[in-house]
């Protein structure tokens, strides 16, 4: 179903969309699939809700979005569920993403009350200067279907906490996690046409959010092609953009660090969502006289993971989204053995009975080197190439040779290292000796073709205002 100004409906045309579990290829929904005549409605909706909607407190905003967060955590199984059998992932990362959407929530409906102005001190005795903060407008958000219920509330609970009005797009894969959380919109109150939701063809939807006048900001996750176009066609309006793009993270793990920490932490960057997450590790960097012992280890550990249905508790690693992911990922570890890697474990698609999806087995690839597809493209998917360095000055050009700089990960025990090492990565964020740097009160996002602007934290809210210079004179 589609939902606008406060409605849900079917699409003018009556067509649908199949949801596809990936994990058993089997058909679990059909959902309504809307084009241009739903979108500009949808325009219409949060531009005449937005005249209202901005002039709404910021204290009864976060009543509204507090409201929804307890919706969620009624329903929080559900959620988890749904995200689970539409695009795959294991069930307690799933419970994890909703925990994670539901503090993103939590986190912007405090930061609402919170979009202060300023004063400035005068140059003249007779003025009186002021900075207000006011909401960007209607809003357009496009969302991955990697985490299709986080990237959400990412965005949109910023957004109508500044006030804003929002349609929202979901990934078409993942339609059912965007249609629950709307549900909790709608269950909690909130005025007609304040959120907005349309699924159907990115191509059609996409053009008419890009050129419409009224939408005031696009925001945008996925993949830095795509970025790059939504950029160019939102030129012609002159939009606020933020985006957060691609990836390519580098995990780099000096002699002097704890081994087992990094092996462990290395596991769990590159498989958590089965590789397919935008800061998973992409190139592992081993200085020469620890990479033999850390391979074995982190083989060891890669192969041991259980591969599954994630809708059973005990599995690890869940399908990739679909058929033309896992032929990426095939072609990524044939061209590395091509280029003389050595496979340490897995390399092939995971067959097991009862199983008919897209699964691939955790791989490791040893013995990597720069010209492997896998050194510069991104394979969302569960394959780890191991890089091996001499020096510190040799990884830290490696690492930031490439156009991504969305997340790096750094393991030393080493404090003058880890300094030098957090300067000198190229990228938005750095986890040193950490491999889960992602907070709701920090700000998200990357440098270079990774993306533009910052999402969570302080300055996540104030990617959704616009500051107003007030001069007043004759005083």
């Amino acid at each position: 179903m589609l939902y606008i100004n406060g409605e849900w409906r079917n699409a003018y045309s009556n067509e649908t969309m199949d949801v596809i579990n990936p994990a058993t290829g089997e058909v679990i929904a059909q959902v309504a699939s809307g084009g241009s005549r739903e979108t500009k409605e949808a325009i219409a909706a949060a531009d005449a809700a937005f005249q209202e909607w901005k002039n709404t407190t910021a204290f009864d905003r976060a009543q509204y979005m507090k409201k929804v967060s307890e919706l969620m955590r009624e329903r929080a199984e559900d959620l988890a569920k749904t995200i689970t059998m539409e695009m795959g992932k294991p069930i307690n990362e799933a419970r994890r993403e909703v925990n994670s959407a539901i503090n993103y929530n939590d986190w912007f409906l405090e930061e609402a009350k919170r979009v202060y102005g300023e004063t400035v001190p005068a140059s003249h005795q007779d003025k009186h200067l002021m900075v207000l903060r006011e909401p960007v407008g209607v809003t357009a958000a496009i969302t991955p279907w990697n985490f299709p219920l986080s990237m959400i509330t990412r965005k949109i609970s910023p957004a109508i906490a500044a006030g804003c009005t929002v349609i929202i797009k979901p990934a078409p894969a993942t339609p059912l996690s965007a249609i629950k959380l709307f549900e909790c919109f709608h269950d909690a109150g909130l005025p007609a046409g304040v959120v907005n939701l349309v699924i159907g063809p990115a191509e059609e939807i996409g053009s008419e959010l890009t050129k419409s006048p009224i939408v005031r900001k696009l925001t945008f996750t996925g993949s830095t092609a795509v970025g790059k176009k939504l950029l160019r066609d939102s030129a012609d309006t002159v939009k606020k953009v933020s985006m957060e793009l691609g990836g390519h993270a580098p995990f780099i793990v000096f002699r002097d660090a704890d081994l087992d920490l990094a092996v462990n932490s290395a596991v769990m960057t590159k498989f958590v969502n089965n590789g397919q997450t935008c800061i998973c590790t992409n190139r592992i960097y081993v200085e020469e006289s620890i990479a033999e012992e850390f391979g074995e280890k982190f083989a060891a550990k890669a192969k041991a993971l259980r591969v599954g249905n994630g809708l059973n508790e005990e599995v690890q690693v869940g399908p990739l989204i679909s058929e033309q992911s896992l032929k990426k990922v095939e072609s990524h570890v044939q061209d590395a053995l091509a280029h003389n890697g050595k496979l340490l474990c897995g390399g092939k698609r995971y067959e097991s009975e009862g199983l008919n999806g897209y699964f691939y087995e955790p791989t490791v690839i040893n013995y990597a080197n720069e010209e492997m597809k896998i050194a510069t493209e991104e394979t969302f998917g569960p394959v780890a190439p191991i890089f091996s360095f001499s020096s510190e000055e040799e990884v830290i050009e490696k690492a930031n040779q490439t156009n991504y700089g969305l997340a790096a990960y750094c393991f030393t025990k080493d404090l003058g290292k880890a300094f030098r090492m957090m300067k000198a990565l190229e990228y938005g964020i750095v986890g040193i000796n950490d491999p889960a740097p992602i907070v709701v009160q920090a700000p998200f996002g990357g440098y270079k073709e990774s993306g533009i602007g910052r999402e969570g934290g302080r300055s996540g809210i104030l990617e959704y205002v616009e500051e107003k210079f007030v001069s007043i004179g004759g005083l």
